[in-house]
C-alpha cells in the first residue's frame, strides 16, 4: 500500500580567515558531479590535521554516514538522531542544512518521526540508518533512508512529499544512495527477501517503474547506487545487486543487459564508465572486479566481459577510473593501479589501515582515506608517488565532499572543513 505525503512547497565553532575563488564546482550527489570521484577544485590542501588547515569543525547531532554533499554555499546531511530511550527503534531520521563557509547550521527538519518509523533492524557496526548520501538538482534535496522511506525538501529545508512505499526486509541497515535520472530519482532496494531497482517522480515522489530482480542465494543482501551511462546514445542505469549486475531503461525500468557473478552479495561499490566499459565490484565473500562492455542484450556474463581480477579487490569502497588508469583501496588497505583497458596492473602498494570511504580525483592527486581517519596523498600515474599522509584522530566511514577549494570530512564527532591558510 502506498503512504505517499504531499506537503506544500550551536556548537563549538572554531574559525579563521581562507581565501576561496569567487565559484565553487558544486558536489551534488555521492562521489561528487559526475558520481565517479572527480573534481575540478584546484589549490586544495595535501597537509592536515586536527589543528593544521582546518577551517573549521563542528559537532553533529546523532548518527549517520551520509556523505556531505554542497550547492551553492550549503551543505547537505542526514543523521538519525536517538530518542530518550537511546533504543535503536527510537530513532529521528533528519535532513540537515550547514553554512559551508561557516559550518554554522541553518536548518534540521525531521524528516520521519520515531514514532512511525520502525527502525529495529539488524544494524551492522559499520552502519547505521542514515547511511544513505543525498542528491540534490539545485532545486531540492533528496534523501533516502533505505525502507525507512524516502523524500524531497525544499533548500530551505521544507518537506515537499515523503513516502515509505518501497518495502523490503534489510540486512545491516541502509546503504545504497539515491541517484537522479531524468526526472526519476532511482534506488537499489536489496533486501534479504526481494530485491528490485525502484524509480520515483522527482516531482511527486509516486512509483514510477520497479523491476524484480531477486536471486535465490543463502545470503542476500545489498547497497549499491546506481549510475547512469549513454551507450550509442541510449541512456541506461547501470545497478549492481545480490549475484548480478543489470542496466536498466530509465523510461520504463526494462532489463537491457545483465552479468551474473554467482554468490555475490553485500554489494556496495558505486560502478564507474569509460573507455567504453563499466568496472563493477562483486560485494562479498570474495570480490571481483569486472569489467564490462555495456553494448550487449540480454545474459551477456559469457560474452561482454572483458577482463576481471579477483587482486586485492575492495568489497566496500568504490574504484576510481583517472585517465588511463584505474584505482583501487581494499578494505584491508592495499591500494592499486591497473591499466584500466586491459587490467594489467602497473602498481600495488600496503597503505595500512582499513577502509570504506571511496578514493577521490583532484589536482593530479589521489585522496584514500582510511577508517581512522588517516588520509593517504599519492599522485595519479602509473608509478606509486606518495606526497602526503594526514589525520584527523576521528573515526569515519564517509567519503570526502569536494567544492570551494576545501574538503568536507565527515567524522563519527563531527564535521571538518579542510582548507589551506
Amino acid at each position: 500500500m502506498t503512504r505517499l505525503i504531499l506537503f506544500p512547497v550551536s556548537a563549538f565553532l572554531f574559525c579563521v580567515a581562507f581565501s576561496s575563488p569567487t565559484a565553487a564546482e558544486n558536489w551534488t550527489e555521492f562521489r561528487g558531479p559526475t558520481g565517479q570521484g572527480h573534481s575540478s577544485e584546484t589549490g586544495l590542501p595535501i597537509n592536515w590535521g586536527p589543528r593544521t588547515n582546518v577551517a573549521w569543525n563542528v559537532p553533529i547531532d546523532g548518527h549517520g554516514w551520509s556523505s556531505p554533499i554542497y550547492y551553492n554555499g550549503r551543505l547537505f546531511m542526514t543523521a538519525a538522531v536517538p530518542g530518550p530511550s537511546g533504543d535503536q527503534d527510537d530513532q529521528s531520521l533528519r535532513s540537515l542544512c550547514l553554512d559551508a563557509k561557516t559550518g554554522k547550521q541553518i536548518w534540521d527538519t525531521e524528516v520521519f518521526d520515531r514514532n512511525i518509523v520502525s527502525t529495529k533492524r539488524l544494524i551492522h557496526s559499520k552502519n547505521g540508518h542514515a547511511s544513505p548520501t543525498p542528491v540534490t538538482d539545485g532545486k531540492m534535496v533528496y534523501v533516502h533512508f533505505g525502507t525507512e522511506g524516502t523524500a524531497a525538501l525544499t533548500l530551505d529545508g521544507e518537506i515537499v512529499w515523503k513516502t515509505q512505499e518501497l518495502r523490503y526486509k534489510p540486512r545491516h541497515g541502509n546503504g545504497g544512495s539515491p541517484a537522479l535520472i531524468g526526472d526519476l530519482v532511482v534506488v537499489t532496494c536489496d533486501g534479504q527477501d526481494v530485491d528490485y531497482v525502484a524509480a520515483l517522480d522527482r516531482n511527486t515522489g509516486k512509483l514510477r517503474w520497479k523491476t524484480d530482480r531477486t536471486v535465490d542465494l543463502g545470503l542476500k543482501f545489498s547497497f549499491s547506487t546506481p549510475l547512469a551511462i549513454e551507450v550509442n546514445g541510449q541512456k541506461q542505469i547501470v545497478c549492481p545487486g545480490t549475484g548480478r549486475v543489470g542496466a536498466y531503461d530509465p523510461k520504463d525500468g526494462k532489463e537491457i543487459w545483465r552479468v551474473n557473478y554467482g554468490d555475490g552479495y553485500s554489494v556496495i561499490p558505486r560502478p564507474v564508465h569509460g573507455h567504453g566499459l563499466v568496472y563493477v565490484c562483486t560485494g562479498w565473500s570474495t570480490p571481483v572486479l569486472l569489467a564490462i562492455r555495456p553494448t550487449g542484450r540480454g545474459d551477456v556474463t559469457d560474452t561482454h566481459v572483458a577482463w576481471q581480477t579477483r587482486r586485492s579487490v575492495p568489497n566496500t569502497p568504490s574504484v576510481l577510473l583517472v585517465g588511463e588508469e584505474l584505482y583501487m583501496i581494499s578494505d584491508q588497505g592495499i591500494a592499486t593501479c591497473m591499466d584500466a583497458k586491459s587490467g594489467r596492473r602497473h602498481w600495488q602498494e600496503r597503505l595500512g589501515g582499513e577502509y570504506s570511504a571511496s578514493p577521490i580525483f583532484a589536482d593530479g592527486l589521489i585522496y584514500f582515506q582510511s577508517e581512522n581517519g588517516d588520509t593517504t596523498i599519492v599522485k595519479a600515474g602509473t608509478e606509486f608517488d606518495e606526497v602526503g599522509r594526514n589525520s584527523l584522530n576521528n573515526r569515519t566511514l564517509a567519503s570526502f565532499a569536494v567544492a570551494d577549494s576545501a574538503f568536507f570530512i565527515r567524522t563519527d564527532r563531527a564535521l571538518f572543513r579542510i582548507q589551506k591558510r
